[in-house]
């Protein structure tokens, strides 16, 4: 039993070490396919609360798409600098931000109450995963965001934490 135990720890430890790792790491992730942005908004998904969502009602604005898990360091970390942008935001431009988690509801309904977030928080659980994927995400690491303008097109994506000044930027071109 013990054995089994010490095995099973070492597993979850390799496992959050490239966890950390990829996340850290700033990659160029592959082009998007064409229809993704269309394919996801046309998605209906659970909100924090449990309630359906037609991510939809998002279609026609710039938005900064998210893909998060609350295991993964560098998302969790990053999460109240994109809350703080999205802030910034709501004062100017229309562009919204939304969170996609790659997690159980559970985890992530314990996650949004014990944090402040000021932009949607949907729970795409390992559907996200294959959601990420199609919009450029080849290596399925986390955090993985997603610039897209008005106009339903990916502008940009980013692997790995963000850099705040590089996505202000990006989203100053928009």
């Amino acid at each position: 039993m013990k054995k089994n135990i010490a095995l099973f720890a070492v597993v979850a430890v390799l496992f959050a070490g490239i966890g950390v790792y990829l996340g850290d790491r700033q990659t160029s992730p592959a082009p998007a396919e064409a229809s993704a942005v269309n394919a996801l908004l046309a998605e209906s998904m659970a909100d924090a609360s449990g309630k359906t969502q037609a991510l939809s009602q998002w279609k026609g604005r710039p938005l900064v798409i998210n893909f998060w898990a609350t295991w993964c360091a560098p998302c969790v970390e990053e999460m109240p600098e994109l809350s703080a942008l999205q802030s910034e935001l709501n004062a100017g431009k229309k562009v919204q931000i939304l969170g996609i988690g790659i997690d159980s509801p559970s985890n992530i309904a314990q996650f949004v109450s014990k944090y402040q977030i000021s932009y949607p928080i949907y729970v795409g659980g390992m559907g996200g995963s294959e959601l990420s994927r199609r919009l450029g995400n080849q290596a399925g690491g986390l955090p993985f965001t997603v610039l897209v303008s008005s106009d339903g097109q990916v502008k940009k994506t980013y692997l790995g934490r963000l850099k705040m000044d590089e996505l202000r930027k990006d989203l100053e071109q928009l």
